[in-house]
């Protein structure tokens, strides 16, 4: 079966005025609009547009709740749980810093929390379930910038070079910032982390201060900006705009500073410290809702649990590379089970793909034609339909792109 699902997109400040509206086909709103939620999460389910379809139920979570077996089938209908969440978001902003815990680190966190009696809607509340929230993004704007995954260290060593030849240069030096941001580097990146946001937020702020301060005086300068790094000083210049005197500008240069081109994607791991910085894309998730910021935010940060979060190991960028199982079919398959997402486009003739269990299906540019194993649906441009694991396989035909987001082989498997 195919139902037709919506959602409203979410307002967050951070969020594009025209992007999320042009994708839909729709006339915008006036205001930010950030992410559009496509899946059962009780932050936003999506809404089912003919209730008759799915029992009566109004939304995904209500109808998975209800019948879980009709939903989402046998091999999923015992845990009752839809383990992916499909997004569109549009950076019109920065997001915070941030990164999300191992299964082993939600499942402990969380009933920690709930024992100590922390309200699950709490300031300061870091685990809401007991899931991990491994993320992939793919780039539907012609460019989506992000940071993602700590430098490797020889980067990290040639960025604070450059700040020194500026520093040398300048009206007024001030080398005393970076022999000190430079002493907590050699000590490690934790250490520099920690020393930033401890010292660099709050009332009792030190000299963290000073260092943010004079690191975006100096990514102004000629040295910064006409250098091989110049994309990584200009978000310091704009995050400081965003965010003046917030250490997460300093962190941000220890960040690989990562552009997509569309149709690319970025796969961020637990542990992955990451911020998208401006652009639409489809973002495919576990169905969590923990959160551990680090910066870029004026939310709660926990210095300490971050810290036993992050993998403070220095990477390239993260980038998934998709397979192409057939014509007109990229898929992005990361090494979780949670979630696999196929970009479809088939052109003059048809492509297909198989299910392993229930999926969304949300359609870019213009219509398609949609076939499983018991039904058919034309999904407009701007449209999502719910599919039911008994359809198996979805035959995509027209001229737009079908985003299939659905379960992995293990996570059917059960």
């Amino acid at each position: 079966m195919f139902v037709a699902i919506r959602n409203s997109p979410r307002d967050y400040a951070w969020g594009s005025i025209t992007e999320i509206a042009g994708f839909l086909g729709a006339a915008p709103s006036g205001g930010p609009e950030a992410e559009l939620w496509l899946g059962a999460h009780p932050g936003s389910p999506a809404r089912i547009a003919d209730p008759a379809q799915a029992g009566g139920a109004s939304d995904l979570a209500e109808w998975i709740a209800a019948d879980p077996e009709a939903a989402l089938g046998t091999e999923l209908g015992d845990r009752a749980r839809l383990p992916f969440l499909l997004k569109l978001l549009a950076a019109g902003g920065p997001l915070s810093l941030q990164a999300h815990p191992t299964s082993a680190q939600a499942r402990a966190g969380f009933a920690r929390e709930e024992a100590d009696g922390v309200p699950i809607d709490a300031y300061d509340r870091n685990y809401k379930d007991e899931f991990h929230k491994p993320e992939l993004i793919v780039a539907v704007s012609d460019d989506f910038d992000a940071l993602s995954g700590f430098r490797p260290l020889g980067e990290v060593r040639e960025i604070l070079e450059i700040l020194r030849a500026a520093d040398a240069s300048d009206a007024a030096p001030a080398p005393g910032a970076l022999d000190l941001l430079e002493q907590h580097l050699e000590a490690g990146l934790a250490d520099t982390v920690e020393w930033l946001l401890r010292d660099g937020r709050g009332e009792d702020t030190g000299q963290a201060v000073w260092v943010v301060e004079r690191v975006v005086r100096l990514a102004r300068s000629r040295e910064a900006q006409e250098s091989a790094y110049a994309d990584s000083f200009a978000t310091v210049v704009d995050l400081s705009g965003a965010y003046p005197g917030d250490p997460g500008i300093v962190i941000s240069l220890l960040l690989n500073r990562v552009r997509l081109r569309r149709g690319e994607a970025l796969y961020l791991a637990a542990g992955n410290i990451h911020a998208y910085l401006r652009g639409l894309g489809i973002e495919l998730m576990a169905a969590s809702d923990n959160v551990l910021r680090g910066g870029l935010t004026p939310k709660h940060i926990d210095v300490a649990e971050l810290l036993d979060v992050l993998d403070f190991t220095p990477i390239a960028p993260p980038r998934l590379e998709p397979e192409q199982p057939s014509p007109g079919v990229r898929t992005f398959r990361p090494d979780v089970p949670d979630f696999v997402l196929h970009r479809v486009e088939p052109g003059a003739g048809e492509s297909s793909v198989e299910l392993d269990g229930p999926a969304i299906v949300l359609v870019e540019g213009a219509p398609v034609a949609l076939a499983g194993e018991r039904s058919r649906a034309d999904v407009e441009r701007g449209q999502a339909v719910y599919v039911t694991p008994d359809e198996r396989r979805v035959v995509v035909r027209g001229d737009g792109v079908a985003w299939i987001a659905t379960v992995g082989r293990e996570a059917s498997a059960g």
